[in-house]
C-alpha cells in the first residue's frame, strides 16, 4: 500500500486508524510542504505589515481587541499552550491521542493554517517514534475547538507535559534530551493554530465508526444465530417485504440475515408450526438494526468530511485575506455522535429483548433458562440482569450532549456544541453493547445446541463452531467471568466477521445483501 499523502490525499477513517496502531504510513510531499511554507510565509507578512489580526498580533477569545507588539507574537504562542492545558480526568487512550496528532498533521498540511514546516515536522517526529502525548479525557466544551486536549497534545512541543515512551509515562524534557532534540519555538499564530480544531471529537468519532460498524456486523451475526435457537421465522426478511419500504439500512440487514438463514435445516423444520408471528425482537430485526446502520452510515460521511477539513481559527487565505470564522465548532459532528450513541443503544435494548426471549422455554426442545437441569442450578438467568443493568446504564448516557450549552471565555464563545462528551459518551455505550452482544452470543450459542443433530447454513455453523473452540456449550452453573470475557473478545476483536466471511467466499454463498459497497467501504 502506498504512504499516505498528508494534506493531499483524502483520509478514510480506516486508513487513520491503521496510521494510528502504526500499520500504515504517512508522508509529506513536496506539494504538501509548498502549501505549508505558503501559508507561513503570509503570517510572516501579516506580522510585518502591522495590521491588525486576530490570532496573530491579538489576544484571544475576550482578549481580541487586546493588540500584541511583533516582538512579543512568539511568546504569546507559547502562553496559549501554557494556559490552556487545564483538562482533568484519567487520560485518554493512547491509540486516540496519536490519532489526534494524525488528524492535525493532516490538517495542517492543507497550508491554510500559517504554520512553520519545522512545527509540522516536529509532530511528525512523535508520530513516527510512538513518543504519544498524554492527554486528560476531561475539559473541552467543543466549540472554540478541543482548546484544553489539544493544549496538552502540543505541550511536548516546547518541552512540558508528559508523554508515553518506551511503555512508560515520561516527562517530555527528558525525552527529549535523549534525543538531543530542543523544544521548538513557536511563530506567530501557530499556538493557536495547533490548539484551535476538532481533532479531539474527530479522534472519538474515527474510533467510533470502526468500533461501531463491527459491533453491528457482530449484532447481525449473533441475532441470525439466536434465530436460529429460538426457531423464528425467515419470512420477515424476504425481499418483496422490504421492496415496499425500502430503507437503505433495513434491506442491507434484512438482506444479510436472509443470507445467513437460507436453506438452513433448522429454519425448514419448523415451516409448518402453529406460531403465527415472532415477537418484535426477532421479525422487527431489519428495522432496528437497520435503523442503526442509517446512524453509522451518517456518523462515518460526517466524521470523514471533518478529518478531511480545516477547522483551526482564523484561516489564512493569503497575506490579505484571513477569516476568522467557526469552523473550529464542533456541532457538524457533535449531533451525529449523539444519534450514533442512541444508535447503539437500541441494539442493546433489543439484544436484552433477545436474551430475556431465550429463557422463556417457549420453543420445543429449548430449554427454561437454557438449562436441561435447573432448580439446583439457576442456568442462564442471571446473565439477563446484566443485559438489563447495561441496557439500563446506556439510556442514562443517551441524553445528548449537544443539547447543553454553557457560555465560556466570558461570553465572546457564548454557544458551545459539548461535541467533546457526546464522542466520549458514543465510545462508552459502544463498549457497553459489545457486552451485552457477549451475552446474546452465550445464550444464542447454547439455544443453538438443543436444536441438534439439525445443521444451519455453513455461515453459521462455521460461527457457531468457533464459539464452541472458545466458550463451551453449560449444563451446570458454573463462574461465568472467563466464559464472558471470551465471548467479548470474539466479538471485539472481530474474529467471527472475518469467519463468516470466509467461509461465504469458501463455500461460495451469499452473506451481506444489497447495499454492500455503502454500509462495508470506510
Amino acid at each position: 500500500m502506498a504512504a499516505f499523502k498528508y494534506g493531499i490525499d483524502y483520509l478514510t477513517s480506516s486508513t487513520a486508524h491503521a496510521l494510528a496502531e502504526g500499520k500504515h504510513t504517512g508522508i509529506l510531499t513536496a506539494e504538501a510542504k509548498d502549501a505549508i511554507l505558503k501559508s507561513a510565509g503570509y503570517v510572516d507578512k501579516i506580522v510585518t505589515s502591522g495590521n491588525t489580526v486576530y490570532g496573530i498580533n491579538t489576544g484571544f477569545g475576550p482578549l481580541c481587541t487586546t493588540k500584541i507588539d511583533a516582538d512579543d507574537t512568539r511568546k504569546l504562542q507559547e502562553n496559549i499552550l501554557k494556559s490552556h492545558a487545564v483538562g482533568v480526568g484519567e487520560p485518554i487512550d493512547k491509540t486516540l491521542s496519536k490519532m489526534m496528532m494524525i488528524l492535525k498533521v493532516h490538517a495542517l498540511s492543507r497550508g491554510f493554517s500559517g504554520v512553520k514546516l519545522d512545527t509540522v515536522e516536529r509532530i511528525l517526529w512523535h508520530i513516527e517514534k510512538d513518543i504519544i502525548p498524554i492527554v486528560p479525557k476531561q475539559g473541552s466544551v467543543g466549540a472554540s475547538g478541543d482548546l484544553a486536549p489539544l493544549s496538552h497534545l502540543f505541550l511536548p512541543l516546547i518541552g512540558y507535559g508528559e508523554v508515553w515512551y518506551k511503555g512508560a509515562v515520561c516527562p517530555t524534557d527528558e525525552v527529549l534530551k535523549e534525543y538531543n532534540l530542543s523544544p521548538i519555538n513557536l511563530g506567530a499564530k501557530e499556538g493557536l493554530a495547533l490548539i484551535n480544531g476538532t481533532q479531539f471529537m474527530a479522534a472519538h468519532g474515527v474510533q467510533a465508526v470502526l468500533q461501531m460498524h463491527n459491533l453491528l456486523t457482530n449484532a447481525d451475526l449473533i441475532a441470525a444465530l439466536m434465530i436460529e435457537g429460538l426457531n423464528g421465522s425467515i419470512k420477515p426478511f424476504f425481499k418483496q417485504l422490504h421492496a415496499l419500504r425500502p430503507h437503505r439500512g433495513n434491506s442491507f440487514v434484512a438482506d444479510s440475515i436472509y443470507n445467513l438463514l437460507e436453506n438452513s435445516a433448522i429454519v425448514n423444520s419448523h415451516q409448518n408450526c402453529s406460531r403465527v408471528q415472532d415477537p418484535y425482537s426477532l421479525r422487527c430485526i431489519p428495522q432496528i438494526h437497520g435503523a442503526s446502520r442509517q446512524a453509522w452510515l451518517h456518523l462515518k460521511e460526517t466524521i470523514e468530511t471533518e478529518i478531511n477539513a480545516v477547522t483551526d481559527n482564523p484561516i489564512i487565505i493569503n497575506d490579505e485575506l484571513t477569516i476568522s470564522g467557526g469552523s473550529f465548532h464542533g456541532q457538524p459532528i457533535a449531533l451525529p455522535m449523539d444519534y450514533a450513541t442512541l444508535a447503539v443503544s437500541e441494539i442493546g435494548n433489543v439484544s436484552d429483548r433477545r436474551v430475556y426471549l431465550s429463557l422463556e422455554g417457549d420453543t420445543p426442545n429449548v430449554p427454561k433458562l437454557l438449562l436441561k437441569s435447573t432448580g439446583l442450578n439457576s442456568g442462564f438467568m442471571i446473565l439477563q440482569y446484566t443485559t438489563a443493568a447495561l441496557a439500563s446504564e446506556n439510556k442514562s448516557l443517551c441524553f445528548p450532549a449537544s443539547a447543553d450549552s454553557i457560555p465560556t471565555s466570558l461570553g465572546q464563545e457564548d454557544h458551545v456544541s459539548m461535541g467533546s462528551i457526546s464522542g466520549r459518551k458514543l465510545i462508552e455505550v459502544i463498549g457497553n453493547v459489545t457486552r451485552i452482544l457477549s451475552i446474546e452470543l452465550l445464550c444464542a450459542a447454547q439455544a443453538f445446541d438443543f436444536h441438534r443433530p439439525l445443521q444451519s447454513t455453513p455461515i453459521l455453523e462455521a460461527v457457531h463452531k468457533t464459539i464452541r473452540e472458545h466458550i463451551p456449550h453449560i449444563d451446570d452453573d458454573r463462574p461465568m467471568k472467563d466464559i464472558l470475557e471470551n465471548a467479548h473478545t470474539l466479538i471485539a476483536s472481530g474474529k467471527l466477521i472475518h469467519v463468516a466471511e470466509q467461509t461465504a467466499k469458501e463455500a461460495n454463498v451469499p452473506y451481506y445483501g444489497i447495499n454492500n459497497d455503502l454500509f462495508n467501504t470506510f
